[in-house]
């Protein structure tokens, strides 16, 4: 088995490729393209990032005038924490791409459950028809299971890599049952610590990105992994996950290893 065949996102139904892709990074709209004729078709945009998301929103709106809006699952990323800001920026945001909805709103980064009027407000919008589903990140794993329990969102932005495994205890037993949300795992790399030579201990070969990939989708908890690629190169490097499946057990141990020893050196 390999990574290439989409799966359902969780209670969603949204059926998702299983690397997702991050406008963080500023590949060129190209690079975001290829990604998606490869079925990666999960698609997080950041109205806050200007430039960078700038050739995110330019893919779109080419994937989106070939008539395939409905292959693409887009979701909206909101820092605002304010019902009222998220709402004016969301909508803008939508305007921006030249669509009239969005698959997802995500809200973030919340250390804790978000307030109730931010909630409300993110309701509300499912409400208007302007988004189908609603999503939260945050580097906090104690608040996922809590806010499970209470069955609001559909998605869950999880950090999970090899250097941080707390998702493995804290998060993953919890989201059980055919009415779990979304899972999604970000910071594959650990924010490039597994890829530096000089943060690998001295008798382990560096990872690669793909490595890192691999490992949080070996994980089946993991519904997609997120990634990110500043050129069509890397774009192209990363999309090679799609033809490998799941670590063997030496790797996976490998990969834990590296990550163990990374972390004890923060």
């Amino acid at each position: 088995m390999n990574f290439s065949e989409k799966i359902s996102l969780g209670r969603t139904g949204l059926q998702v490729g299983r690397l997702g892709i991050s406008s963080s990074f500023g590949a060129p709209a190209e690079a975001y393209e290829e990604a998606f004729e490869r079925g990666c078709n999960y698609f997080t945009w950041g109205t806050f990032l200007k430039g960078r998301s700038s050739q995110m929103k330019a893919a779109v709106k080419n994937i989106c005038a070939r008539g395939e809006q409905d292959n693409l699952v887009l979701a909206i990323l909101s820092y605002a924490h304010n019902a009222f800001l998220t709402e004016t920026f969301f909508v803008r945001g939508l305007k921006s791409l030249g669509i009239e909805y969005a698959d997802v709103l995500i809200l973030g980064y919340f250390p804790k459950r978000p307030p109730q009027k931010v909630i409300d407000g993110a309701l509300n919008l499912v409400e208007k028809g302007l988004v189908r589903f609603i999503g939260i990140t945050s580097h906090n794993r104690k608040v996922f299971p809590q806010l499970y329990r209470e069955s609001i969102f559909d998605i869950f932005h999880v950090r999970y890599n090899a250097a941080h495994r707390g998702a493995e205890t804290d998060v993953f037993p919890e989201l059980i049952g055919k009415d779990r949300p979304g899972l999604v795992s970000f910071t594959a790399t650990c924010w490039n610590k597994l890829l530096n030579p000089k943060k690998t201990p001295p008798d382990e070969k560096t990872p690669s990105a793909v490595d890192c990939y691999r490992f949080v989708l070996s994980n089946p908890a993991v519904d997609i992994c997120m990634m990110g690629a500043k050129t069509i190169a890397q774009m192209r490097e990363n999309l090679t996950t799609l033809d490998y499946g799941p670590l063997t057990n030496e790797e996976l141990n490998r990969m834990r290893r590296i990550g163990d020893f990374i972390y004890g050196k923060k």
